[in-house]
């Protein structure tokens, strides 16, 4: 898997020259909570929800000590009100009972293997919110596995696993060491280019040769006489966190 996956890189690298991820810069709690809400959406309706949080809560103590349907109508536009705005108070209040404070910069001390285990204790906090955590605000090299990154391995036959969390522990040991964040970065952009959920762009893919998927000679026959292909973009984007 390990050649196979330099492979990969080298030849995303040479198709996207100008990829170029910005240093991490974004505070880990903001990053923990919009990553939250990107769960089962898309990252412009996460992204506004997370915006309607800072806008509309003086701060995160504020978002704790507020009625819940008020968090609601702030993050509806997301959908799944009702779990996540739960999940968000219920974090706050954890944070504050065990650290007497609404921020988790302590965990930039910790190693990976601490933070994970530290941050999964909290509601609504799973393996690819630590990961996002840990790639875009902390700089670690951790290789972030999202629906869409699940897709893509498996299709690519890196992996053959069923969820997002067993693709992160079947491939996140066979990334070169240092190349991680980047091979996320390089198969977010391949995503939203070429490797679409629905109606990828099989007959302009350079991995077509590498490519395990079962139907991309039916999608390259079909991009190739379709005119236009709606554009897609559901993939989770923290780069403006």
């Amino acid at each position: 898997m390990r050649e196979k996956i330099n492979k990969i890189i080298s030849l995303l690298q040479k198709e996207f020259k100008g990829l170029h991820p910005r240093p991490p810069k974004s505070d880990p709690l903001d990053m923990l909570i919009a990553t939250m809400l990107s769960q089962n959406t898309t990252d412009k309706t996460s992204y506004r929800a997370f915006q309607n949080l800072k806008t509309d809560f003086k701060n995160w103590e504020d978002v704790m000590n507020s009625p819940p349907e008020k968090i609601k109508k702030a993050i509806k536009v997301c959908g799944l009100t009702n779990q996540k705005s739960k999940s968000i108070q219920q974090l706050l209040k954890q944070l504050k009972a065990k650290h007497n404070m609404l921020n988790i910069n302590f965990v930039k001390d910790m190693k990976d293997e601490e933070i994970y285990d530290e941050l999964i204790r909290y509601d609504g906090v799973g393996v690819k919110t630590i990961s996002c955590v840990l790639a875009f605000s902390l700089g670690r090299d951790v290789f972030p596995v999202d629906t869409h990154v699940h897709r893509i391995t498996n299709r690519l036959g890196l992996v053959n696993t069923k969820t997002p969390d067993k693709t992160f522990e079947a491939v996140k040991d066979a990334i070169p060491k240092g190349k991680k964040y980047l091979f996320h970065n390089l198969l977010i952009f391949f995503g939203r280019k070429i490797c679409r959920a629905k109606n990828p762009l099989c007959n302009k893919c350079l991995l077509f040769d590498h490519c395990v998927f079962k139907e991309k000679e039916y999608y390259a026959e079909l991009a190739q006489e379709a005119r236009s292909i709606p554009k897609e973009n559901n993939f989770i984007v923290l780069e403006n966190v």
